[in-house]
């Protein structure tokens, strides 16, 4: 399961970085001569965004590319069996509430609104190192919510 895990991220970031590489390399390079066509590059709004998006590019394939190494060198097999890491689903039930289930995923992999959040987020810190049937205590601005971890799935599940 956690070379499985590893491979889809992995592939998930080549394919993000092969597309802004030929947006980067394809694309660009046209949207700039268009503009540079258009005359007096110091008032020219077409070519100040095709430079800030060249800029954005190379930034975002630079911390892609560190992200995948990254990647390359975890070791998803020493991921604790039984307490919540990095790949886990948990349930969780809110003291007087219902119950929401989590999956815990790298930073840009994150959307609440799915499920999916960062093992960086403030929720994501409480919960690691956590078994079923601990108490959970998460600062938020308006205070501490406190949940009871009622299930989890580690990566090797």
């Amino acid at each position: 399961m956690g070379l499985e895990v590893k491979a889809q991220l992995l592939r998930k970031f080549e394919d993000e970085v092969s597309a802004l590489d030929r947006e980067l390399k394809t694309e660009l390079p046209k949207e700039i001569q268009r503009a540079r066509e258009l005359g007096d590059l110091r008032e020219n709004a077409e070519y100040q965004a095709a430079k800030e998006r060249q800029s954005f590019l190379q930034a975002r394939i630079g911390m892609l590319k560190k992200r995948m190494a990254d990647i390359s060198l975890m070791n998803l097999d020493r991921l604790p069996h039984g307490k919540v890491a990095f790949g886990s689903t948990v349930t969780l039930r809110e003291e007087g509430g219902g119950t929401i289930t989590y999956q815990l995923v790298m930073p840009e992999d994150a959307d609440g609104a799915k499920g999916l959040i960062s093992t960086a987020s403030p929720i994501g810190r409480a919960l690691l190192g956590k078994e079923e049937g601990d108490e959970v205590t998460v600062p938020t601005p308006n205070g501490q919510r406190v949940f009871e971890l009622i299930k989890l799935a580690t990566i090797h599940d």
